[in-house]
């Protein structure tokens, strides 16, 4: 497989002012890109080269630090991308919406659960969506853990992610992650989230 970085759906600075445009450029170009580049290297002459990303990572636990922790960087920013816009914000539609109600109660119910995890995990990590039959729940993992993995108790395909690594947003919030995370739904890309949950549902 022919591991590249995927090109940034938006400008830099499209995300302003929730999420500044200097952050987004080294969270990219340096982080993302680092990934890419010691996941490459940590499967280099192995039979890893002629596997997808998913499948490597379904078996991250036999596959040592190096894909877990590089491959996994990489492929939960793939994500983390997706899930914002320029044109974010508000609230999902659709069967999307239908199954947070059913599954939280309401969508204020969802976003304070979900805004209690982020802001609540110790350390580096990720929050995820993640359909469950015909609900959805809220995961979270550690470092660059994500649900896919064979390492993680609540597994599934996410739907949904956010970054609440310090590198996400401490050049404009420093220690505030609250104050990120509050910022990060007026960015939220609903219509993104909503085609990978049909997509999931398959």
């Amino acid at each position: 497989m022919a591991f590249e970085l995927p090109d940034l759906p938006y400008d830099y600075d499209a995300l302003e002012p929730y999420i500044d445009g200097r952050t987004m450029e080294i969270h990219y170009e340096k982080h993302h890109n680092a990934y890419l580049t010691k996941f490459k290297k940590a499967i280099e002459g192995t039979e890893l080269e002629d596997q997808d990303l998913e499948t490597i990572l379904s078996k991250a636990g036999q596959h040592g630090p190096g894909v877990r922790n590089q491959g996994g960087g990489f492929y939960n920013h793939n994500i983390f991308w997706q899930c914002m816009s320029p044109s974010g914000g508000g609230k999902p539609t659709g069967d999307l919406a239908k199954a947070i109600d059913s599954s939280f109660g309401s969508f204020d119910e969802f976003k304070e659960q979900f805004t209690n995890a982020a802001t609540g995990l110790f350390g580096s990590g990720f929050v995820w969506l993640v359909p469950q039959g015909n609900q959805l729940r809220i995961v979270s993992t550690q470092n660059q853990d994500n649900p896919i993995m064979d390492v993680v108790s609540e597994d599934g395909k996410p739907v949904m992610g956010l970054d609440v690594w310090e590198h996400a947003f401490y050049l404009k919030y420093q220690n505030r992650k609250p104050e990120y995370v509050e910022a990060w739904w007026n960015v939220v890309n609903w219509d993104g989230i909503a085609k990978r949950y049909e997509d999931a549902k398959g």
